[in-house]
Protein backbone atom coordinates (compact mmCIF):
# COMPACT_ATOMS: atom_id res chain seq x y z
CA UNK A 1 0.00 0.00 0.00
CA UNK A 2 2.95 2.48 0.30
CA UNK A 3 3.12 2.53 -3.13
CA UNK A 4 -0.32 3.95 -3.63
CA UNK A 5 -0.38 7.92 -3.71
CA UNK A 6 -4.28 8.26 -4.28
CA UNK A 7 -6.20 5.62 -3.27
CA UNK A 8 -9.80 7.37 -4.86
CA UNK A 9 -10.33 9.44 -7.96
CA UNK A 10 -13.94 11.07 -8.70
CA UNK A 11 -15.16 11.92 -12.52
CA UNK A 12 -12.93 9.79 -14.24
CA UNK A 13 -13.91 9.55 -17.64
CA UNK A 14 -13.32 5.92 -19.41
CA UNK A 15 -13.16 6.47 -22.67
CA UNK A 16 -14.45 3.69 -25.09
CA UNK A 17 -12.39 2.05 -27.78
CA UNK A 18 -14.83 3.30 -30.51
CA UNK A 19 -15.65 7.00 -31.26
CA UNK A 20 -19.10 6.95 -31.71
CA UNK A 21 -19.50 4.87 -28.38
CA UNK A 22 -20.50 7.10 -24.82
CA UNK A 23 -17.72 7.12 -22.58
CA UNK A 24 -18.69 6.12 -18.69
CA UNK A 25 -17.98 8.64 -15.63
CA UNK A 26 -17.19 6.85 -12.69
CA UNK A 27 -14.57 6.32 -9.90
CA UNK A 28 -11.36 4.85 -9.89
CA UNK A 29 -9.97 2.92 -6.99
CA UNK A 30 -6.37 1.92 -6.27
CA UNK A 31 -6.04 -1.58 -4.11
CA UNK A 32 -2.49 -3.39 -2.97
CA UNK A 33 -3.96 -5.57 -5.56
CA UNK A 34 -5.76 -4.00 -8.22
CA UNK A 35 -6.83 -0.70 -10.05
CA UNK A 36 -10.84 -0.78 -9.87
CA UNK A 37 -13.36 1.60 -11.97
CA UNK A 38 -16.97 1.68 -11.08
CA UNK A 39 -19.47 3.49 -13.47
CA UNK A 40 -22.51 5.20 -12.16
CA UNK A 41 -24.90 4.98 -14.94
CA UNK A 42 -28.59 7.10 -14.83
CA UNK A 43 -30.31 4.56 -13.21
CA UNK A 44 -27.98 4.13 -9.74
CA UNK A 45 -26.99 0.51 -11.16
CA UNK A 46 -22.70 0.04 -10.20
CA UNK A 47 -20.77 -1.42 -13.38
CA UNK A 48 -17.55 -2.69 -12.50
CA UNK A 49 -14.35 -3.21 -14.28
CA UNK A 50 -11.35 -4.53 -12.35
CA UNK A 51 -7.42 -5.08 -13.68
CA UNK A 52 -5.29 -6.80 -11.62
CA UNK A 53 -1.63 -5.16 -11.36
CA UNK A 54 -0.23 -8.07 -13.00
CA UNK A 55 -2.02 -7.59 -15.82
CA UNK A 56 -0.93 -4.07 -16.47
CA UNK A 57 1.70 -4.28 -19.27
CA UNK A 58 2.26 -0.37 -19.75
CA UNK A 59 1.24 2.88 -18.68
CA UNK A 60 1.21 5.92 -20.81
CA UNK A 61 0.51 9.47 -19.71
CA UNK A 62 -0.69 11.57 -22.98
CA UNK A 63 -0.55 15.30 -24.08
CA UNK A 64 -3.08 17.38 -22.16
CA UNK A 65 -6.37 18.12 -23.63
CA UNK A 66 -9.08 20.76 -22.95
CA UNK A 67 -10.82 17.96 -21.74
CA UNK A 68 -8.79 16.70 -19.15
CA UNK A 69 -5.54 14.46 -18.75
CA UNK A 70 -5.53 10.97 -20.40
CA UNK A 71 -3.97 7.99 -18.93
CA UNK A 72 -3.84 5.01 -21.35
CA UNK A 73 -3.47 1.84 -19.59
CA UNK A 74 -2.45 -1.38 -22.01
CA UNK A 75 -2.84 -4.65 -20.78
CA UNK A 76 -1.13 -8.33 -21.17
CA UNK A 77 -4.27 -9.26 -21.73
CA UNK A 78 -4.93 -7.28 -24.10
CA UNK A 79 -7.71 -5.16 -22.70
CA UNK A 80 -7.32 -1.22 -23.27
CA UNK A 81 -8.23 1.22 -20.81
CA UNK A 82 -8.33 5.01 -21.52
CA UNK A 83 -9.01 7.14 -18.39
CA UNK A 84 -9.31 11.29 -18.68
CA UNK A 85 -8.65 12.76 -15.22
CA UNK A 86 -9.73 16.42 -14.59
CA UNK A 87 -6.81 17.35 -12.46
CA UNK A 88 -3.10 16.39 -13.69
CA UNK A 89 -2.35 16.00 -10.09
CA UNK A 90 -4.75 13.11 -9.97
CA UNK A 91 -3.73 11.83 -13.28
CA UNK A 92 0.64 12.06 -12.34
CA UNK A 93 -0.38 10.28 -9.30
CA UNK A 94 -2.16 7.15 -10.55
CA UNK A 95 0.93 7.29 -13.28
CA UNK A 96 3.20 7.17 -10.56
CA UNK A 97 1.43 4.29 -8.54
CA UNK A 98 0.78 1.95 -11.24
CA UNK A 99 4.29 2.48 -12.75
CA UNK A 100 5.40 0.65 -9.61
CA UNK A 101 2.79 -1.76 -8.46
CA UNK A 102 2.42 -3.36 -12.11
CA UNK A 103 6.44 -3.53 -12.33
CA UNK A 104 7.50 -5.69 -9.31
CA UNK A 105 11.32 -6.09 -8.69
CA UNK A 106 11.48 -8.88 -6.36
CA UNK A 107 9.29 -12.41 -6.64
CA UNK A 108 7.98 -12.16 -3.25
CA UNK A 109 5.70 -9.23 -4.59
CA UNK A 110 3.69 -11.32 -7.07
CA UNK A 111 0.18 -11.71 -6.14
CA UNK A 112 0.86 -15.35 -5.73
CA UNK A 113 2.23 -14.47 -2.38
CA UNK A 114 -0.85 -12.55 -1.18
CA UNK A 115 -3.68 -14.68 -2.77
CA UNK A 116 -5.19 -16.81 -0.15
CA UNK A 117 -7.98 -18.93 -0.44
CA UNK A 118 -8.47 -20.02 2.90
CA UNK A 119 -7.49 -23.27 2.08
CA UNK A 120 -5.59 -25.59 4.62
CA UNK A 121 -2.55 -27.16 4.75
CA UNK A 122 -3.81 -30.39 3.40
CA UNK A 123 -5.70 -28.64 0.70
CA UNK A 124 -2.96 -26.92 -0.14
CA UNK A 125 -0.78 -29.97 -0.62
CA UNK A 126 -3.24 -31.69 -2.59
CA UNK A 127 -3.60 -29.06 -4.77
CA UNK A 128 0.07 -29.43 -5.96
CA UNK A 129 -0.38 -33.02 -6.04
CA UNK A 130 -3.24 -33.10 -8.42
CA UNK A 131 -0.93 -33.26 -11.63
CA UNK A 132 1.39 -35.54 -11.67
CA UNK A 133 4.29 -36.00 -14.68
CA UNK A 134 5.13 -39.14 -13.18
CA UNK A 135 1.55 -40.70 -13.66
CA UNK A 136 1.22 -39.42 -17.35
CA UNK A 137 4.54 -41.56 -18.02
CA UNK A 138 2.63 -44.74 -16.31
CA UNK A 139 -0.18 -43.57 -18.61
CA UNK A 140 1.96 -44.21 -21.85
CA UNK A 141 3.09 -47.62 -20.55
CA UNK A 142 6.62 -46.47 -18.79
CA UNK A 143 8.76 -47.95 -17.47
CA UNK A 144 8.91 -50.78 -19.87
CA UNK A 145 11.49 -52.98 -22.38
CA UNK A 146 12.41 -49.64 -23.94
CA UNK A 147 12.72 -46.94 -21.84
CA UNK A 148 12.44 -46.24 -18.21
CA UNK A 149 11.72 -43.61 -15.68
CA UNK A 150 14.52 -42.15 -14.28
CA UNK A 151 15.69 -40.58 -11.40
CA UNK A 152 18.88 -39.66 -12.43
CA UNK A 153 18.15 -35.86 -11.84
CA UNK A 154 16.30 -36.04 -8.55
CA UNK A 155 18.35 -33.64 -7.11
CA UNK A 156 18.73 -31.41 -10.21
CA UNK A 157 22.36 -32.37 -10.68
CA UNK A 158 22.71 -33.28 -14.08
CA UNK A 159 20.37 -30.25 -15.38
CA UNK A 160 18.94 -27.15 -13.08
CA UNK A 161 16.19 -26.88 -15.51
CA UNK A 162 15.05 -30.28 -16.36
CA UNK A 163 12.24 -32.18 -13.85
CA UNK A 164 13.39 -34.74 -11.05
CA UNK A 165 12.10 -37.33 -13.33
CA UNK A 166 13.38 -38.14 -16.63
CA UNK A 167 12.32 -40.65 -19.26
CA UNK A 168 15.22 -42.15 -20.77
CA UNK A 169 16.29 -45.45 -23.20
CA UNK A 170 16.70 -48.79 -20.89
CA UNK A 171 19.96 -49.22 -22.75
CA UNK A 172 21.61 -45.52 -22.19
CA UNK A 173 23.85 -46.02 -19.30
CA UNK A 174 24.79 -43.17 -16.51
CA UNK A 175 28.06 -42.14 -18.45
CA UNK A 176 26.31 -41.94 -21.53
CA UNK A 177 23.36 -39.42 -20.03
CA UNK A 178 25.76 -37.36 -18.16
CA UNK A 179 28.45 -37.23 -20.89
CA UNK A 180 25.78 -36.00 -23.40
CA UNK A 181 24.67 -33.53 -20.89
CA UNK A 182 27.86 -31.91 -20.44
CA UNK A 183 27.56 -31.48 -24.35
CA UNK A 184 23.94 -30.03 -24.59
CA UNK A 185 23.59 -26.29 -24.13
CA UNK A 186 22.36 -25.45 -20.03
CA UNK A 187 22.90 -29.47 -19.79
CA UNK A 188 19.62 -30.33 -21.52
CA UNK A 189 20.21 -33.79 -22.64
CA UNK A 190 18.18 -35.87 -24.90
CA UNK A 191 14.76 -36.86 -22.90
CA UNK A 192 11.39 -38.42 -23.65
CA UNK A 193 8.52 -35.69 -24.13
CA UNK A 194 5.97 -38.76 -25.32
CA UNK A 195 6.16 -42.32 -26.23
CA UNK A 196 3.55 -43.90 -28.93
CA UNK A 197 2.89 -47.28 -27.51
CA UNK A 198 1.16 -48.78 -30.72
CA UNK A 199 3.93 -47.37 -32.79
CA UNK A 200 7.11 -47.89 -30.39
CA UNK A 201 8.31 -44.07 -31.41
CA UNK A 202 9.33 -41.72 -28.96
CA UNK A 203 9.22 -37.67 -29.11
CA UNK A 204 12.32 -36.36 -27.30
CA UNK A 205 13.56 -33.04 -26.90
CA UNK A 206 16.71 -31.10 -26.02
CA UNK A 207 18.60 -27.98 -26.71
CA UNK A 208 21.33 -27.23 -29.23
CA UNK A 209 24.93 -28.96 -29.03
CA UNK A 210 28.10 -27.25 -28.42
CA UNK A 211 29.36 -28.75 -31.85
CA UNK A 212 30.61 -25.53 -32.91
CA UNK A 213 32.06 -26.20 -36.51
CA UNK A 214 34.04 -29.59 -35.58
CA UNK A 215 33.36 -30.77 -32.19
CA UNK A 216 31.74 -33.97 -31.22
CA UNK A 217 31.12 -36.25 -28.51
CA UNK A 218 31.03 -39.90 -27.95
CA UNK A 219 28.27 -40.08 -25.77
CA UNK A 220 25.61 -37.88 -26.88
CA UNK A 221 25.84 -39.75 -30.03
CA UNK A 222 25.57 -43.01 -28.16
CA UNK A 223 22.28 -41.19 -26.89
CA UNK A 224 20.81 -40.50 -30.16
CA UNK A 225 22.01 -44.35 -30.70
CA UNK A 226 19.87 -45.48 -27.89
CA UNK A 227 17.20 -43.40 -28.88
CA UNK A 228 16.96 -44.72 -32.28
CA UNK A 229 17.68 -48.44 -30.72
CA UNK A 230 14.55 -47.88 -28.58
CA UNK A 231 12.34 -48.15 -31.33
CA UNK A 232 12.70 -51.38 -33.37
CA UNK A 233 10.05 -50.15 -36.06
CA UNK A 234 12.52 -47.84 -37.78
CA UNK A 235 16.54 -47.74 -38.24
CA UNK A 236 16.75 -43.91 -37.81
CA UNK A 237 15.56 -40.92 -35.95
CA UNK A 238 14.72 -37.85 -37.20
CA UNK A 239 16.97 -34.69 -35.54
CA UNK A 240 14.27 -31.86 -35.58
CA UNK A 241 15.67 -28.58 -35.41
CA UNK A 242 13.07 -25.99 -35.16
CA UNK A 243 14.92 -22.92 -35.87
CA UNK A 244 15.60 -21.32 -39.31
CA UNK A 245 18.87 -22.62 -41.09
CA UNK A 246 20.83 -19.22 -41.00
CA UNK A 247 20.24 -18.81 -37.21
CA UNK A 248 21.49 -22.06 -35.88
CA UNK A 249 24.85 -21.88 -38.95
CA UNK A 250 25.46 -18.20 -36.72
CA UNK A 251 25.05 -20.80 -33.72
CA UNK A 252 27.84 -22.90 -34.94
CA UNK A 253 29.99 -20.70 -34.98
CA UNK A 254 29.66 -19.46 -31.69
CA UNK A 255 30.61 -22.91 -30.55
CA UNK A 256 26.84 -24.28 -30.33
CA UNK A 257 24.63 -24.86 -33.66
CA UNK A 258 22.96 -28.43 -34.60
CA UNK A 259 24.05 -31.99 -35.00
CA UNK A 260 26.69 -33.13 -37.84
CA UNK A 261 25.42 -35.98 -39.86
CA UNK A 262 28.80 -37.11 -40.58
CA UNK A 263 29.43 -37.74 -36.85
CA UNK A 264 25.27 -39.23 -36.23
CA UNK A 265 25.10 -41.87 -38.66
CA UNK A 266 21.65 -42.64 -37.28
CA UNK A 267 19.56 -39.33 -37.77
CA UNK A 268 17.91 -37.31 -40.69
CA UNK A 269 18.00 -33.65 -40.13
CA UNK A 270 15.49 -31.16 -40.62
CA UNK A 271 14.85 -27.38 -40.01
CA UNK A 272 11.44 -26.12 -39.41
CA UNK A 273 11.97 -22.12 -39.81
CA UNK A 274 10.47 -21.00 -36.39
CA UNK A 275 11.79 -17.56 -35.96
CA UNK A 276 12.95 -16.02 -32.44
CA UNK A 277 11.20 -14.42 -29.56
CA UNK A 278 12.69 -10.97 -31.01
CA UNK A 279 10.61 -11.51 -34.22
CA UNK A 280 7.53 -12.67 -32.42
CA UNK A 281 7.52 -10.21 -29.83
CA UNK A 282 7.53 -7.56 -33.12
CA UNK A 283 4.53 -9.03 -34.57
CA UNK A 284 2.53 -9.34 -31.79
CA UNK A 285 3.14 -5.38 -31.07
CA UNK A 286 2.14 -5.21 -34.99
CA UNK A 287 -0.83 -7.36 -34.35
CA UNK A 288 -2.34 -5.33 -31.39
CA UNK A 289 -1.43 -2.33 -33.35
CA UNK A 290 -4.13 -3.23 -36.09
CA UNK A 291 -6.43 -4.31 -33.23
CA UNK A 292 -6.28 -1.21 -31.83
CA UNK A 293 -6.98 1.14 -35.45
CA UNK A 294 -10.36 3.15 -35.00
CA UNK A 295 -13.05 1.50 -37.28
CA UNK A 296 -10.86 0.76 -39.88
CA UNK A 297 -12.18 -0.54 -43.68
CA UNK A 298 -11.67 -4.73 -44.30
CA UNK A 299 -8.72 -3.58 -46.55
CA UNK A 300 -6.62 -1.43 -43.65
CA UNK A 301 -7.75 -4.03 -41.19
CA UNK A 302 -6.30 -7.69 -43.67
CA UNK A 303 -3.27 -5.40 -44.95
CA UNK A 304 -2.50 -4.86 -40.92
CA UNK A 305 -2.63 -8.65 -40.37
CA UNK A 306 -1.01 -9.52 -43.56
CA UNK A 307 2.10 -6.90 -42.59
CA UNK A 308 2.20 -8.25 -38.69
CA UNK A 309 3.29 -11.77 -40.20
CA UNK A 310 1.41 -13.22 -36.86
CA UNK A 311 -0.85 -16.05 -38.42
CA UNK A 312 2.30 -17.16 -40.83
CA UNK A 313 4.21 -17.59 -37.29
CA UNK A 314 1.17 -19.09 -36.16
CA UNK A 315 1.27 -21.39 -39.32
CA UNK A 316 4.94 -22.17 -38.83
CA UNK A 317 4.74 -23.55 -35.39
CA UNK A 318 1.25 -25.65 -36.94
CA UNK A 319 3.46 -26.94 -39.31
CA UNK A 320 6.24 -28.33 -37.13
CA UNK A 321 3.55 -29.82 -34.46
CA UNK A 322 2.45 -31.64 -37.72
CA UNK A 323 5.42 -32.75 -39.34
CA UNK A 324 5.81 -34.63 -35.21
CA UNK A 325 2.90 -36.18 -34.97
CA UNK A 326 3.00 -37.47 -38.76
CA UNK A 327 6.25 -38.88 -38.03
CA UNK A 328 5.78 -40.85 -34.64
CA UNK A 329 2.06 -42.29 -35.45
CA UNK A 330 2.12 -42.26 -39.45
CA UNK A 331 5.66 -43.39 -40.28
CA UNK A 332 6.89 -44.80 -36.86
CA UNK A 333 9.98 -43.07 -36.80
CA UNK A 334 11.10 -41.38 -33.34
CA UNK A 335 11.53 -37.99 -33.44
CA UNK A 336 14.68 -35.18 -31.23
CA UNK A 337 13.93 -32.09 -30.99
CA UNK A 338 15.44 -28.94 -30.21
CA UNK A 339 15.79 -25.18 -30.92
CA UNK A 340 18.64 -23.36 -29.00
CA UNK A 341 18.20 -23.95 -25.47
CA UNK A 342 14.90 -26.10 -25.74
CA UNK A 343 12.41 -24.48 -23.91
CA UNK A 344 10.25 -22.01 -25.81
CA UNK A 345 10.17 -23.61 -29.79
CA UNK A 346 10.62 -26.77 -28.33
CA UNK A 347 7.90 -26.68 -26.01
CA UNK A 348 5.57 -25.08 -28.45
CA UNK A 349 5.74 -28.38 -30.79
CA UNK A 350 6.08 -31.06 -28.43
CA UNK A 351 3.12 -30.25 -26.52
CA UNK A 352 1.37 -29.01 -29.56
CA UNK A 353 2.28 -32.50 -31.32
CA UNK A 354 0.95 -34.62 -28.05
CA UNK A 355 -1.91 -32.68 -28.24
CA UNK A 356 -2.35 -34.10 -31.75
CA UNK A 357 -1.42 -37.50 -31.53
CA UNK A 358 -3.68 -38.48 -27.67
CA UNK A 359 -6.96 -37.32 -27.13
CA UNK A 360 -6.11 -37.08 -23.28
CA UNK A 361 -4.10 -33.74 -23.93
CA UNK A 362 -7.24 -32.72 -25.68
CA UNK A 363 -9.04 -32.72 -21.81
CA UNK A 364 -9.46 -30.08 -19.44
CA UNK A 365 -7.40 -32.19 -17.19
CA UNK A 366 -5.11 -33.38 -19.88
CA UNK A 367 -4.32 -29.96 -21.00
CA UNK A 368 -2.95 -28.51 -17.52
CA UNK A 369 -0.68 -31.89 -17.25
CA UNK A 370 0.71 -31.17 -20.72
CA UNK A 371 1.16 -27.72 -19.58
CA UNK A 372 3.00 -29.18 -16.43
CA UNK A 373 5.04 -31.32 -18.37
CA UNK A 374 6.31 -29.46 -20.97
CA UNK A 375 6.59 -25.92 -20.63
CA UNK A 376 6.70 -26.09 -16.55
CA UNK A 377 8.73 -28.85 -15.55
CA UNK A 378 11.17 -28.39 -18.49
CA UNK A 379 11.94 -24.98 -17.57
CA UNK A 380 9.99 -22.67 -19.74
CA UNK A 381 11.15 -19.01 -18.43
CA UNK A 382 7.81 -17.91 -18.03
CA UNK A 383 8.68 -15.17 -15.52
CA UNK A 384 11.01 -13.40 -18.14
CA UNK A 385 8.62 -14.60 -21.25
CA UNK A 386 5.81 -12.93 -19.48
CA UNK A 387 7.31 -9.93 -17.99
CA UNK A 388 6.11 -10.86 -14.58
CA UNK A 389 9.21 -8.42 -12.52
CA UNK A 390 10.63 -5.50 -13.56
CA UNK A 391 13.63 -7.08 -15.55
CA UNK A 392 14.78 -6.87 -19.22
CA UNK A 393 11.70 -5.90 -21.82
CA UNK A 394 14.28 -8.10 -24.56
CA UNK A 395 13.15 -11.33 -22.84
CA UNK A 396 9.80 -10.55 -23.02
CA UNK A 397 7.95 -12.59 -25.94
CA UNK A 398 4.04 -14.65 -26.61
CA UNK A 399 5.86 -17.83 -26.69
CA UNK A 400 3.06 -19.59 -24.53
CA UNK A 401 0.30 -17.34 -26.22
CA UNK A 402 0.83 -18.75 -29.91
CA UNK A 403 0.58 -22.60 -28.14
CA UNK A 404 -2.57 -21.29 -26.93
CA UNK A 405 -3.54 -19.91 -30.07
CA UNK A 406 -2.28 -22.70 -31.80
CA UNK A 407 -4.81 -24.89 -29.94
CA UNK A 408 -7.54 -22.49 -30.70
CA UNK A 409 -6.68 -23.18 -34.08
CA UNK A 410 -7.27 -26.73 -33.80
CA UNK A 411 -10.70 -26.36 -31.59
CA UNK A 412 -11.79 -24.34 -34.63
CA UNK A 413 -11.29 -27.15 -36.91
CA UNK A 414 -11.92 -29.94 -34.27
CA UNK A 415 -14.79 -28.76 -32.45
CA UNK A 416 -15.76 -32.03 -31.14
CA UNK A 417 -13.09 -33.75 -30.02
CA UNK A 418 -11.95 -30.77 -27.28
CA UNK A 419 -13.44 -31.19 -24.05
CA UNK A 420 -12.71 -27.32 -23.74
CA UNK A 421 -13.47 -24.07 -25.56
CA UNK A 422 -11.86 -20.54 -26.06
CA UNK A 423 -12.83 -19.52 -22.45
CA UNK A 424 -10.66 -22.64 -20.94
CA UNK A 425 -7.84 -21.02 -23.08
CA UNK A 426 -8.15 -17.39 -22.65
CA UNK A 427 -8.54 -18.23 -18.32
CA UNK A 428 -5.12 -20.19 -18.81
CA UNK A 429 -3.72 -16.67 -20.93
CA UNK A 430 -4.89 -14.47 -17.64
CA UNK A 431 -3.80 -16.93 -14.93
CA UNK A 432 -0.64 -17.54 -16.74
CA UNK A 433 -0.14 -13.29 -16.38
CA UNK A 434 -2.04 -12.89 -13.43
CA UNK A 435 0.46 -14.32 -11.01
CA UNK A 436 -2.24 -15.98 -8.75
CA UNK A 437 -1.27 -19.11 -8.04
CA UNK A 438 2.78 -20.35 -7.99
CA UNK A 439 2.63 -22.53 -11.49
CA UNK A 440 3.75 -20.26 -13.73
CA UNK A 441 6.30 -18.67 -11.89
CA UNK A 442 10.07 -18.91 -12.16
CA UNK A 443 10.18 -21.03 -13.65
CA UNK A 444 -22.44 -47.79 -21.60
CA UNK A 445 -21.10 -51.07 -20.37
CA UNK A 446 -21.16 -53.29 -23.32
CA UNK A 447 -18.82 -56.18 -23.43
CA UNK A 448 -17.72 -56.75 -26.98
CA UNK A 449 -16.08 -60.24 -28.23
CA UNK A 450 -12.72 -60.03 -30.18
CA UNK A 451 -14.28 -60.69 -33.17
CA UNK A 452 -16.64 -57.94 -33.16
CA UNK A 453 -13.86 -55.42 -31.59
CA UNK A 454 -11.60 -56.00 -34.92
CA UNK A 455 -14.20 -56.01 -36.93
CA UNK A 456 -15.36 -52.23 -35.16
CA UNK A 457 -12.15 -51.90 -36.22
CA UNK A 458 -11.75 -52.54 -39.38
CA UNK A 459 -15.12 -51.15 -40.85
CA UNK A 460 -15.27 -48.07 -38.66
CA UNK A 461 -13.02 -44.84 -37.24
CA UNK A 462 -12.47 -43.56 -33.77
CA UNK A 463 -13.82 -40.43 -32.53
CA UNK A 464 -10.83 -40.20 -30.49
CA UNK A 465 -7.93 -40.58 -33.36
CA UNK A 466 -4.96 -38.94 -34.24
CA UNK A 467 -5.87 -34.89 -35.68
CA UNK A 468 -4.39 -34.24 -39.24
CA UNK A 469 -5.37 -30.69 -39.11
CA UNK A 470 -4.95 -28.67 -42.41
CA UNK A 471 -2.03 -25.49 -42.52
CA UNK A 472 -3.19 -24.11 -45.52
CA UNK A 473 -3.74 -20.17 -45.03
CA UNK A 474 -6.96 -20.49 -45.61
CA UNK A 475 -7.88 -22.42 -42.39
CA UNK A 476 -5.93 -19.51 -40.33
CA UNK A 477 -8.36 -16.92 -38.88
CA UNK A 478 -7.58 -14.05 -36.49
CA UNK A 479 -8.55 -15.26 -32.83
CA UNK A 480 -10.80 -11.62 -32.30
CA UNK A 481 -12.10 -13.52 -29.03
CA UNK A 482 -8.43 -12.96 -27.70
CA UNK A 483 -6.95 -9.89 -28.59
CA UNK A 484 -10.60 -7.52 -28.98
CA UNK A 485 -11.72 -9.76 -25.56
CA UNK A 486 -12.30 -6.62 -24.01
CA UNK A 487 -14.30 -4.37 -26.42
CA UNK A 488 -17.96 -4.14 -25.66
CA UNK A 489 -20.47 -4.14 -28.54
CA UNK A 490 -20.09 -5.28 -32.20
CA UNK A 491 -16.34 -5.14 -33.37
CA UNK A 492 -15.91 -3.69 -36.98
CA UNK A 493 -13.86 -6.89 -38.17
CA UNK A 494 -16.74 -9.48 -36.83
CA UNK A 495 -19.15 -10.87 -38.87
CA UNK A 496 -23.13 -9.78 -38.51
CA UNK A 497 -24.03 -13.62 -38.65
CA UNK A 498 -21.27 -14.63 -36.23
CA UNK A 499 -22.25 -12.29 -33.44
CA UNK A 500 -26.11 -13.39 -33.68
CA UNK A 501 -24.54 -17.02 -33.17
CA UNK A 502 -22.93 -15.82 -30.30
CA UNK A 503 -25.91 -14.37 -29.26
CA UNK A 504 -28.14 -16.88 -29.37
CA UNK A 505 -26.01 -19.02 -27.83
CA UNK A 506 -25.67 -16.65 -24.80
CA UNK A 507 -29.78 -16.73 -24.88
CA UNK A 508 -29.59 -20.48 -25.33
CA UNK A 509 -27.17 -21.24 -21.90
CA UNK A 510 -28.62 -18.28 -20.24
CA UNK A 511 -32.58 -19.76 -20.43
CA UNK A 512 -31.14 -23.36 -19.65
CA UNK A 513 -29.48 -21.53 -16.27
CA UNK A 514 -33.06 -19.89 -15.37
CA UNK A 515 -34.45 -23.40 -15.90
CA UNK A 516 -32.01 -25.21 -13.84
CA UNK A 517 -32.35 -22.12 -11.52
CA UNK A 518 -36.12 -22.76 -11.09
CA UNK A 519 -35.34 -26.55 -10.99
CA UNK A 520 -33.42 -26.06 -7.64
CA UNK A 521 -35.45 -23.11 -6.20
CA UNK A 522 -38.61 -25.66 -6.30
CA UNK A 523 -36.66 -28.35 -4.79
CA UNK A 524 -35.49 -25.90 -1.82
CA UNK A 525 -39.12 -25.26 -1.29
CA UNK A 526 -40.11 -28.46 -1.02
CA UNK A 527 -37.06 -29.37 1.19
CA UNK A 528 -37.97 -26.87 3.53
CA UNK A 529 -41.79 -28.03 3.68
CA UNK A 530 -40.47 -31.46 4.55
CA UNK A 531 -38.30 -30.07 6.67
CA UNK A 532 -41.26 -28.58 8.74
CA UNK A 533 -43.40 -31.90 8.46
CA UNK A 534 -40.23 -33.34 10.48
CA UNK A 535 -40.28 -30.89 12.78
CA UNK A 536 -43.72 -30.97 13.91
Amino acid sequence: MEHIITPKVEYVKLLNTYPEKKSALGTLYLTATHLIYVEQTNNNARTETWVLHHHILSVEKLPLTASGCPLLIRCKTFQLLHLLFQRERDCQDVFQSLLRLSQPVKEEELYAFLYNPHQNEEDRRQGWEFISVANDFSRMGLSNEYWEISHLNKNYEICSTYPSILGLPKNASVAVVTGSAKFRSRGRLPVLSYYHKDTKAALCRCSQPLSGLTSRCVEDEQMLQAISQANSNCPFIYVVDTRPKLNAMANRAAGKGYENEDNYSNIRFQFQGIENIHIMRNSLQKLLEVCSMKSPSMSDYLTGLENSGWLRHIKSVMDAGVFLAKAVCDERVSVLVHCSDGWDRTAQVCSLACILLDPYYRTIKGLMVLIEKEWISFGHKFSHRCGHLDTDPKEVSPVFTQFLECVWQLSEQFPCVFEFNERYLIEIHNQVYACQYGNFIGKTARTHTHKHTCMLHEKTFSLCTVLRPSTLPLHFKFWCGMYNHYDRGMHPKQSVLDQLLSLTQKQVEGERTMTELQRVSGFVEVLSVWRGIRLI
